[in-house]
């Protein structure tokens, strides 16, 4: 008999360069043993280093293959990226309302990419409130920094602050990354519904810039709950793929350097 892999919808947008948005997102869960079913939520014209546009797909078309999607198979998974537009955003949350009514347990992650890490828009609508209802429907989500200071809306400098502000508009646990700092080390933390620290993660600090890494992370956790492994195991392992993709990343121009997922060296 065939091997069957476990499911992973994938809501994300499209990176003419393959650095992140869909292509990111189907390499992570492929090299988790999963398999992705994506969907494409906007086209961006971009490189490697800046976004110029972005032009999200008709609702309508969304749908349809979303809808197509749902009757022919049973997900064990969801990740949404960028979705390009609040209209979208609104439609798909409905949806993903009814699919958790009938699977309770169904993860969905959530990467709240508000803009590129140049900080071109990522979205034709404000970023923030594209992603309000999103939010309402995530099991996860992943902020970084920068993230977290506009989706906590205050002005305070202190994350803590800003994580205690944002923390009762959503259900979702949180896995904040803290890349953007300035420490020697790397510090993710995962906070869990409520606000409580549940776990904090150190990594190495690398020497230069990535494109792609959030997507990756957010993708590979996905994937590794899609297998049934807890939140805990999740997050763990795919960190730990994450920092080796990022620690054999390549370039493909002058700049930032792209994870490389798949065939990660030994």
């Amino acid at each position: 008999m065939a091997v069957q892999r476990p499911l992973v919808l994938v809501l994300a947008g499209h990176d003419p360069c393959g650095g992140a948005g869909i292509q990111a997102d189907i390499e992570a869960i492929a090299a988790q043993g999963a398999h992705a079913m994506p969907i494409i939520t906007a086209l961006t014209v971009q490189d490697h280093e800046r976004v110029y546009s972005v032009h999200p797909v008709a609702s309508d078309i969304v749908l349809a293959q979303l809808q197509t999607l749902l009757q022919a198979y049973r997900f064990d998974a969801v990740k949404l990226g960028i979705i390009g537009s609040r209209v979208l955003a609104d439609a798909l949350a409905e949806e993903l309302a009814q699919l958790r009514h009938e699977q309770p347990d169904l993860p969905v992650v959530l990467d709240p990419v508000l803009g590129s890490g140049q900080g071109d828009a990522l979205s034709k609508d404000d970023a923030v409130l594209t992603l309000q209802t999103l939010m309402q429907r995530a099991t996860l989500i992943t902020p970084n920094l920068p993230e977290l200071a506009r989706l906590s809306g205050t002005t305070t400098a202190d994350w803590q602050a800003q994580l205690a502000a944002w923390m009762p508009t959503h259900s979702a646990e949180v896995l904040l990354k803290g890349g953007h700092g300035t420490d020697r080390l790397i510090h993710n933390y995962w906070i869990q519904r409520g606000g409580s620290l549940a776990r904090e993660w150190q990594w190495e600090r690398l020497v230069g810039e990535f494109h792609g890494s959030g997507c990756t992370l957010a993708a590979a956790i996905a994937a590794q709950l899609a297998h049934g492994k807890t939140l805990e195991v999740a997050l763990d392992q795919a960190q730990s793929y994450t920092q080796r993709s990022l620690q054999q990343a390549f370039a493909v121009g002058a700049g930032q350097r792209i994870p490389h997922r798949i065939f990660i060296d030994s």
